[in-house]
């Protein structure tokens, strides 16, 4: 296969994924300022998901730009990713209308946590199409070590959630998504130097 054609495909994914999501936002009755108050939950898991998305989005495509070679376990290991990712829509939507409660949080934490095993899956089968190790690989294999801090602060926000409170797992989902926002440069160097 084509590398391209497994890039196309994915980014067909995640349009979709924020597509789905942005179709929870229901357009409210009135025009006065107090109609958006209740929307205000819905939007703000909206928020979160769609730079959740799009920090997958940027790093998918800096991981696609290292794949040389395209075997059924990339793809396999691609659509693992895309599985968990599209999970994204439901638990967004059911944290949003449930005003933030403990049990949805939770489980709006395994979504993450899952699809940040799935990356790494992914990453890992990616560097195993290279016969031997380069710049590159050592690059890919430095952000799996973000990617285990991301889960560790994912991990954390599920009893956080549950037992202390939920705005306390939002404030870890925000943490990770400011720690993912710039993409590591390590990767964009060694693809300029191969």
């Amino acid at each position: 296969m084509n590398k391209s054609r497994l890039e196309a495909f994915s980014d067909g994914v995640f349009a979709i994924i924020i597509t789905i999501m942005v179709l929870e936002l229901k357009v409210p009755v009135g025009t006065s300022w107090d109609v958006l108050k209740p929307l205000m939950p819905v939007f703000g898991s909206y928020v979160l998901s769609f730079v959740f998305i799009a920090i997958y989005w940027v790093n998918h495509h800096h991981l696609m730009h290292t794949l040389k070679n395209v075997n059924s376990r990339v793809m396999w290991a691609n659509m693992h990713l895309l599985f968990w990712l599209s999970l994204i829509p439901f638990v967004t939507g059911w944290m949003g209308v449930n005003n933030f409660d403990k049990v949805t949080v939770a489980v709006y934490g395994c979504v993450p946590i899952l699809s940040g095993i799935a990356f790494t899956i992914l990453t890992n089968e990616i560097c195993r199409t290279y016969k031997e190790q380069t710049k590159l690989t050592k690059a890919i294999a430095k952000s799996n070590v973000k990617g285990i801090w991301s889960t560790i602060l994912y991990a954390a926000a599920i009893p956080c959630a549950l037992y202390i409170h939920p705005l306390l797992a939002a404030v870890l989902f925000i943490s990770v998504s400011v720690m993912w926002i710039i993409p590591s440069k390590d990767i964009e160097r060694a693809l300029n130097d191969d």
